[in-house]
């Protein structure tokens, strides 16, 4: 039966689940108060991997050692802005909690791959459908070490993948060389074959929200406030422009999706994770296939707009002023992973950016109905895999919205689990 949906959220998320709400024949309106895909989004400024690999919650067994170190040092690869410590301990808590053992993480690796699995794929079909084909790469992606026995320190890690199913390559010293001639300093490597990125992630977004509002969904540029419910049904979305007429809708606001699920009978753990990129237009030198520097912990992909070298977490207030030396330590490992890389760069070919992960403690987004409405259904906190995991989002919403079997279950991903 058709449903008049209210999508909230304009970013890859909650686009790809206003298409798939279509595509079920459902009436859609988007709440979007920005423009889709620009530079204020996740959606905008992340690395482009679609990644199915990503399985791997961002804390492992013994991560509770490092958190002094993520206080005290604000340029490290993870930070805490002391200021906002107490108001992130329950998050900080669960995050370490997540992580205990071993077969917690695997787990929720399981998860994540049901979630993750065949990601280029969907995608590309995403955008053929779009009209925007070129803008999905399944050349793969690789993970940079210095050494094979830096590598060894993470074979857990390597072998829970391989565990739940991903393939991978493992490269020596000469074929890292061939692969990569400008890549500086890394004598081995994993290739994951099945994996792919997007090299416009921005306009990619910007596309197929065009494509959904073409193919008749309808556009409301305010924002959500909270829920019009009785007798347990939904009956509107309240917005700062008034009410719109709802049967059904979907929370994908991302890192300010917290408040709505709170008012919707869900108290979810949902933290800002910041994270930053720089990038350098017409770059002299980079990589050909997207890389991840694992001692640097950060990635370089070539975009159409130039290298974008990504990372970073913080955890700070959502509209906290930048660090932007922050972003600073991103080019100094750009240039260090590829020194054919000019180190008096011109300021016009240099941008930094900051960006909001809506990211849960467990790494494990909230997908399924709201504890107080059915008709009210999450797809949010996706932390470092929106956009890799977006595309089966929208699918598994679309079917939970029209009353079908999801295509995976949902159990893991329960909002109820914060309880």
């Amino acid at each position: 039966m058709a449903m008049r949906v209210t999508v909230i959220g304009g970013g890859i998320v909650g686009t790809l689940c206003a298409l798939h709400a279509l595509r079920a024949g459902h009436d859609v309106t988007i709440v979007e108060p920005e423009t889709a895909g620009g530079e204020h989004a996740s959606s905008y400024g992340n690395s482009g991997w679609l990644s199915t690999h990503s399985v791997i919650p961002p804390a492992e067994p013994g991560v509770w050692k490092n958190l002094p170190k993520y206080v005290i040092d604000p340029l490290g690869p993870v930070s805490v802005r002391w200021d906002y410590l107490p108001r992130a301990l329950p998050w900080l808590v669960r995050y370490l909690a997540s992580a205990a053992t071993w077969d917690r993480v695997a787990i929720t690796a399981r998860a994540l791959r049901m979630l993750l699995a065949d990601s280029p794929r969907l995608h590309a079909e995403i955008a053929l459908a779009a009209g925007m084909p070129a803008l999905i790469a399944q050349t793969g992606v690789l993970h940079a070490y210095r050494s094979r026995d830096d590598y060894a320190r993470d074979a857990k890690a390597w072998q829970l993948r391989r565990d739940v199913g991903v393939r991978y390559r493992e490269l020596d010293q000469q074929e890292v060389h061939v692969r990569e001639p400008a890549l500086h300093g890394y004598r081995f490597a994993v290739h994951v074959e099945e994996a792919g990125h997007c090299r416009d992630p921005g306009a990619y977004t910007q596309g197929v929200f065009a494509h959904v509002l073409a193919r008749g969904a309808r556009r409301a540029q305010t924002r959500a406030t909270g829920w019009r419910i009785q007798g347990g049904r939904l009956c509107a979305v309240r917005t700062e422009a008034g009410e719109i007429a709802s049967d059904a809708a979907v929370v994908a606001a991302g890192a300010r999706s917290g408040p709505l699920a709170a008012a919707a009978g869900d108290r979810v753990l949902l933290e800002t994770e910041r994270g930053y990129h720089v990038s350098i237009a017409s770059p002299e030198a980079g990589p050909n296939t997207p890389v991840m520097a694992m001692d640097r912990k950060v990635i370089a992909t070539s975009m159409l707009g130039g290298l974008r070298v990504g990372g970073q977490v913080e955890i700070a207030a959502h509209d906290a002023p930048p660090n932007w030396r922050r972003a600073e330590v991103l080019r100094r490992h750009a240039l260090a992973m590829f020194p054919a890389l000019p180190r008096d760069l011109p300021p016009e070919r240099v941008r930094l950016w900051l960006g909001r992960r809506p990211s849960t403690p467990d790494g494990l987004p909230c997908i399924g109905r709201a504890s107080g409405c059915g008709g009210i259904v999450y797809a949010f906190g996706h932390g470092h895999v929106g956009l890799s995991a977006s595309a089966r989002t929208g699918r598994v919403v679309a079917q939970l919205l029209s009353g079908d079997a999801t295509e995976i279950p949902l159990a893991p991903f329960d909002a109820r689990r914060f309880r």
